[in-house]
């Protein structure tokens, strides 16, 4: 990775003004995953048992019910009667230690064995000590439980070998340790390079949770630049460039300023850039929101549920991961990040409903509610993006709007463009990945609604939520290729399923790395 530039930092506040030690923790990131070994399926002796189990017959996979006339009940050593092995169900094994589990793979579809995956590592890593023999790090040994439950293709290993991966990873900030772990997996020497992208894949999506799931009090936008930096240094060629507060008032950043001017912590613009050499094809340009908190400005948000804003820069986390899973898989396809961070807080200095704002390029926006802060900062970075990258296609990735959440609820992203040619691409790299993305209407009606009365845009116009966040946005693209992702539901989770953890989910990530290989 080349050495990243900087202009002029902030000056410190608060306790590291002086010297003082700051009272908020955060975890040594990144977070530990699960290594994953796939030549040789015989552990070290102690090694805790995995075994996999697909289902003996079809099933109705939304009620987990036979599809035809039941068969008899399906025995599977070891295992409690009336078990079934459905996609992540896990049963432990009786006996002496070291422990052991069976797993479900249900139908075997590829969401099923990144389920079985990830359950299988949790169960590991979550059973007490006394369950294992002394084993540091903890280790087992993956495997079939019949010869006839292995995957059939490289992308069921590759989706299997993603939920062991991925599914090890839990972000706590503790002052306990948290155990290795080690996974014995022998895959087929033909199936081992899918197996290693899955590997990529599911690191990306990891540092991508860890930098969204970051206490705030942590997580300035100096701070999110300053570690991203850390966490793509194993990137070979990736290029890292941090402008701060003074080099984004003099190229006119002004939706980035007035968001970021009623913290103390300033903003901050990260520009990542991957130009291999041999790169064919388009240069794409990612775009993420970077708010590292958000507490609605002066239209301040209720306190039910501000705790999660610490994940409003799910987008720019995503857009970081995603650029250093292209740059270790060397993807040969020109990618410029660009990540605006800022802290949209309230203070004397905070931008007021009724300001007016020029953007980069000049553009000015009425501003009706300084809650509806990430479209501020995505209008600067997609006119810099036009203005200074000639992109073929740009794409913005936000957790923008609390109607996409409300339409499209907790496990799907809106998916907005200006084609449905890229459209349909977008989708297909999210089905390629297991993210899950819905069209979304960029609808003309409601078009004239982004006019201001005395601006050039008004930063909310009427109508649906997330369809005016869009319609907002496109006025800054020139009639550019462009799609708008909308994470705002699936970015988080309430509860861990399949490989996606409880908390940032790191969501997008791997979505873009799918859409961004397939324009070379």
């Amino acid at each position: 990775m080349s050495t990243p530039t900087r202009g002029g930092r902030g000056a410190p506040v608060g306790p590291e003004a002086d010297g003082g030690a700051p009272p908020f923790a955060a975890p040594a990131l990144p977070t530990p995953l699960a290594e994953l070994v796939t030549t040789g399926s015989e552990g070290p002796d102690g090694a805790a048992e995995l075994r996999w189990r697909r289902r003996d017959q079809a099933t109705d996979t939304d009620n987990d019910t036979d599809i035809d006339d039941p068969a008899p009940e399906e025995v599977v050593d070891g295992a409690p009667p009336g078990w079934k092995p459905s996609a992540g169900a896990v049963t432990a094994l009786t006996g002496p230690p070291p422990a052991g589990w069976i797993v479900g793979v249900g139908e075997g579809r590829e969401r099923d064995w990144r389920a079985a995956g990830a359950a299988a590592v949790r169960a590991l890593r979550d059973v007490p000590a006394a369950a294992l023999r002394e084993s540091d790090p903890r280790v087992a040994v993956l495997r079939p439980d019949r010869p006839t439950d292995a995957p059939d293709t490289a992308t069921d290993w590759a989706a299997l070998a993603l939920g062991v991966v991925l599914g090890s990873h839990r972000f706590i900030v503790r002052s306990d340790t948290r155990p290795a772990l080690r996974v014995h997996l022998d895959v087929p020497a033909e199936h081992r390079d899918a197996v290693d992208r899955a590997v990529e894949l599911a690191a990306a999506t990891a540092r991508a949770r860890d930098l969204a799931d970051t206490p705030s009090g942590t997580k300035s936008p100096d701070w999110f630049a300053t570690t991203a930096t850390e966490l793509l240094a194993d990137a070979e060629d990736l290029g890292v460039t941090v402008r701060d507060e003074a080099w984004l008032a003099e190229q006119g950043f002004g939706g980035v300023l007035a968001v970021g001017g009623g913290s103390s912590r300033p903003p901050r613009l990260m520009e990542l850039t991957w130009s291999p050499p041999d790169a064919t094809g388009e240069h794409v340009v990612l775009v993420g929101k970077g708010i590292t908190f958000d507490t609605g400005g002066i239209s301040i948000k209720p306190n039910a549920g501000m705790a999660d804003m610490r994940t409003d820069c799910s987008g720019g986390a995503a857009v970081v991961g995603a650029l250093r899973a292209l740059a270790r898989l060397r993807v040969p396809v020109r990618v410029t990040g660009l990540v605006p961070l800022a802290e949209n807080h309230v203070s004397g200095s905070a931008y007021r409903p009724g300001d007016v704002v020029r953007h980069r390029g000049g553009t000015t926006t009425e501003v009706t509610n300084t809650d509806a802060e990430g479209r501020m900062v995505l209008a600067d970075a997609i006119a810099y993006a036009l203005d200074e990258l000639a992109p073929d296609v740009v794409v913005d990735v936000a957790t923008l709007t609390g109607a996409m959440k409300v339409a499209l609820g907790v496990r799907t992203g809106g998916v907005f463009a200006s084609s449905p040619t890229l459209r349909t691409a977008l989708v297909e790299a999210g089905a390629a990945t297991g993210e899950t993305w819905w069209p979304m209407p960029l609808t003309a009606d409601l078009d004239p609604d982004v006019d201001s009365a005395i601006a050039d845009v008004r930063q909310i116009p009427g109508g649906p939520g997330g369809i005016a966040a869009a319609l907002f946005l496109r006025r800054f693209t020139a009639g550019r290729p462009w799609l708008h992702l909308d994470i705002a539901g699936p970015a988080r989770c309430d509860g861990p399923h399949e490989e996606v953890a409880k908390g940032a989910t790191g969501f997008a990530t791997r979505t873009l790395v799918e859409f961004c290989a397939a324009r070379g």
